[in-house]
């Protein structure tokens, strides 16, 4: 099934472990299997009996008796055949539907641990494929697979078998197609592969294009830039078609060749067949039961097809699945990584640096910088100088190239990663708001957090006021990403997730940039209550807002350039004392 390298095993045995928790349901789905199987291979049995034995050897009342006993026989192999069968379709399909859950369910999980940096470099789009269509193609294979794969073999064994017992010479002719049908069928498969796997990426790629249009519809419709979306949704469209016109020109081959082969099959039997009657090797009635038994041979050939196609989709959705499952995150605990109880604010660069994947150069150089228990600093520079950058190193984002972070003397990286995120906060200029209610999103800050201490963060946040304004207060559905709330509502309900949370070190990033000066000064002043008593770092553009802060530190692309309070810097009459006066001309 896989190759036979160390890769190639681990992958198999990974596959095959997704049965473990259903081995009871898969064990009574084959033996039902194996039933339905039996009892269609009973039947021309039944039927070479009644022709050959009971009407040729028997008269009268005892044959119609005999024939009407094994009528009875057969109409209760019937009802144990369609309870069975039921069975294996309905319990059969479950079996595939849960193992897709817990697959589905791994690889959700393993999302959450990836790193900022993989999401830096893949589309929404190729993820949602995965996790859906990938998945149920795989789903099919898991329940059909075993299923198809155990009734061929022991169909196409037990109809040999009967068909040997008829006539060997017409067995031997009957079974010599197999081979041939076989290289055929093999060939077709792997080209139905290579196709299978292009389809899956286009459509990874249309759902990229979707997703990235919708969720940009605003900015598409204002700039009345319609058709430049629908051109590219075309040659995503496009691309996806080539991809599905190649792979069902080998699917009408395959299949196209292998009814051929069947129906070839049937004339040989027939005409060599009429031969042996006329050279008396072989009798009328025996004839008939040879024909039954070809007629049950076809299901078991047409299973092995079904199973090679749900083998093919299978596969490649398993093969992308375990690609993206082999991804290791970037950034995990080490080991033996502590768990924090309490921590005081003390943040200490050392000799830092950092760049991004890819990238040739330091967004960060040897960056050495001290935060103390409790301070305010603000940090202020041009685009790119690496404020973002910096303060999402901190919580661990992404990992420094080079020198250490300390958090109250210890190096972030012994701390494990949920601890060390659960003590700090973050308040950003793009805001991200949950579908569901205005409590909702509050409360994730804290899950278990009652509806008073939603409403005590948001009075905090001088969000309260506006939210009982709402249709329905804290109940209100606030629309995905909150596009039914105005910017400033939005950065308020983040300030109060964040005042929920309780966390001793802060991080704000240019959290009032983008706002009016009415919602600036609310959210000003929610901010200075929060950072109270709290280790404080703000990424600043308006520097009118930073005027209060313990400290500024000044960046540039080598690093720090100044530091001071406001009215030092001013004095100093360097870099900041130009951008502030520059901003009060504006």
């Amino acid at each position: 099934m896989f190759s036979a390298n160390s890769q190639g095993l681990l992958r198999l045995r990974k596959f095959f472990s997704y049965y473990k928790p259903y081995l009871g349901l898969l064990i009574t789905d084959l033996i039902c299997a194996f039933a339905v199987s039996a009892i269609t291979l009973a039947l021309p049995l039944f039927t070479s009996h009644i022709t050959k034995s009971v009407l040729e050897e028997a008269q009268g009342p005892d044959a119609l008796n005999q024939i009407y006993l094994i009528g009875a026989l057969m109409l209760g192999l019937m009802a144990l055949y369609t309870a069975c069968n039921t069975f294996v379709d309905y319990q059969g399909h479950m079996m595939g539907t849960l193992m897709e859950r817990d697959m589905r369910r791994e690889l959700f999980d393993h999302y959450q641990r990836l790193s900022f940096s993989f999401y830096d470099e893949r589309n929404t789009g190729q993820l949602m494929t995965l996790i859906t269509s990938d998945l149920m193609s795989l789903s099919e294979f898991y329940h059909h697979g075993p299923e198809d794969l155990a009734i061929a073999l022991f169909k196409g064994a037990g109809v040999f078998i009967l068909l040997l017992g008829i006539n060997v010479k017409l067995t031997l002719i009957t079974f010599a197609f197999l081979p041939v049908m076989a290289i055929y069928a093999f060939y077709f498969n792997q080209r139905m592969n290579r196709t299978l796997r292009a389809s899956r990426d286009r459509i990874g790629d249309i759902n990229a294009q979707v997703e990235d249009t919708l969720s940009g519809i605003r900015v598409v419709q204002s700039f009345t830039n319609e058709a430049i979306e629908q051109a590219k949704f075309a040659h995503a469209n496009n691309r996806f078609v080539d991809s599905r016109r190649d792979g069902y020109r080998s699917e009408a081959y395959f299949y196209g060749g292998m009814i051929a082969f069947t129906q070839l099959l049937t004339i040989a039997v027939v005409v060599f067949g009429g031969i042996a009657i006329l050279n008396a090797s072989l009798e009328l009635a025996d004839l008939v039961t040879y024909l039954m038994c070809v007629g049950i041979l076809v299901d078991p050939i047409q299973r092995l097809v079904n199973f090679a196609r749900l083998y093919q989709e299978g596969i490649t959705g398993f093969s992308r699945f375990m690609d993206l499952l082999e991804v290791r995150p970037d950034i995990e605990d080490t080991p033996g990584a502590i768990e924090l109880s309490h921590v005081r604010g003390d943040i200490e660069f050392c000799n830092v640096s950092f760049k991004y994947r890819h990238e040739g150069y330091d967004v960060v150089k040897n960056l050495s910088l001290k935060i103390s228990a409790g301070e305010y600093v603000a940090l202020v520079g041009s685009s790119g100088v690496g404020k973002t950058t910096l303060c999402s190193l901190i919580p661990r984002f992404y990992e420094v190239s080079r020198g250490a972070i300390l958090l109250d003397g210890r190096d972030i990286r012994t701390i494990s990663l949920r601890s060390l995120r659960r003590h700090i906060g973050m308040v950003q200029q793009d805001v991200y708001l949950f579908s569901g209610t205005v409590a909702d999103n509050i409360r994730y800050g804290k899950p278990d957090a009652s509806l008073d201490e939603i409403i005590d963060a948001a009075h905090k946040a001088n969000a309260h006021d506006f939210i009982m304004a709402l249709p329905h207060g804290y109940d209100t559905h606030i629309g995905q990403r909150g596009v039914r709330l105005s910017g400033g509502q939005k950065q308020r309900l983040s300030i109060a997730r964040v005042f929920l949370k309780n966390p001793p070190i802060l991080i704000f990033d240019e959290a009032t940039s983008a706002l009016d000066n009415e919602s600036e000064k609310a959210i000003q002043e929610a901010l200075e209550t929060l950072s109270a008593q709290r280790t404080t770092l703000v990424i600043a553009h308006r520097l009118s807002t930073i005027r209060n802060a313990d400290r500024i530190i000044v960046l540039t692309d080598n690093g720090v350039a100044e530091q001071g309070t406001h009215e030092e810097l001013i004095a100093m009459g360097g870099t900041y004392a130009s951008l502030y006066n520059m901003q009060l001309t504006v």
